[in-house]
């Protein structure tokens, strides 16, 4: 498996949305390693992710693909950071794998009650032909791009410049559509409810986020009534790249504290 690790610091190991690449987050990975040290990958069915991918184990091969990530870092412990999709696998892993967690950070992330609407049904039956569909439905981010970039100009921008990021990293529709159906028959709602780790729930604005809405991430506040709430202002679902500086602020002040809590225990244990 093909790893970033980069920058130095508390430990985060960053895992990307149903997009499937690493490289569409790059903003938020190179702002986050400027205070920690950042772990990341594309799962594990993603030609460039040189991983293992089993049709028979299915959504488990990416919550393995964590540990895997860890091992070949020689991290013991980590932040887990999932992103949209990749929320509910790090939840997921939190459930499976606690000792390996020292925190868990939840951004946009899908809860375990998520499942397909009538117009993502519409589109993995035929992902190949309805990819123009896909792309159309897009634009529907260019408000929480204009938003998070302070105006219309700046926004058509920077709109223009995640474009030929997300075009440079091609989605496979097939593959998403495929992770879409991976998740329709699991149950993880009680697994999850026993996470103890500490954990975060980061989302942008009610109203912005017109790809996961802002209540259903919020739904890990009611699994996890230990867990805190942070919001990127001015965002939606696109906050760790639009502003990736906010981002990184509040995923590595988390993983800074919880270090220092830990090593707090520790001493006084």
């Amino acid at each position: 498996m093909r790893l970033i690790d980069q920058g130095s610091g508390p430990p985060v190991v960053l895992v990307p949305g149903i997009q499937g690449r690493w490289e569409w987050m790059r903003p938020a990975v190179d702002a986050l390693a400027k205070r920690c040290r950042v772990i990341t990958f594309s799962l594990a069915d993603e030609p460039t992710c040189g991983g293992r991918f089993d049709e028979a184990t299915g959504f488990w091969c990416y919550v393995e693909q964590i540990a895997e990530a860890m091992d070949a870092s020689g991290l013991e412990q980590a932040t887990i950071c999932g992103v949209s999709y990749g929320g509910l696998i790090a939840a997921a892993f939190a459930a499976r794998h606690p000792d390996r967690v020292s925190a868990l950070a939840l951004v946009s992330a899908i809860p375990p009650s998520w499942r397909p609407n009538p117009r993502v049904r519409s589109l993995i039956r035929a992902p190949r032909l309805l990819t123009p569909l896909f792309l159309v439905g897009s634009l529907r981010m260019c408000p929480e791009i204009i938003a998070a970039r302070g105006g219309w100009i700046a926004g058509l921008l920077y709109s223009a410049v995640h474009g030929m990021r997300a075009l440079a990293n091609i989605f496979s529709p097939t593959l998403m559509a495929r992770r879409v159906r991976l998740v329709e028959p699991l149950n993880l709602e009680a697994d999850i409810r026993g996470i103890d780790r500490p954990t975060l729930v980061v989302t942008g604005e009610p109203g912005l986020d017109q790809v996961v809405p802002v209540q259903m991430t919020r739904e890990y506040l009611q699994l996890l009534p230990q867990a805190k709430s942070a919001t990127i202002p001015r965002t939606g679902h696109l906050g760790l790249v639009t502003r990736s500086e906010v981002f990184a602020d509040l995923i590595a002040d988390f993983a800074g504290h919880t270090v220092r809590e830990g090593d707090r225990r520790r001493r006084v244990g």
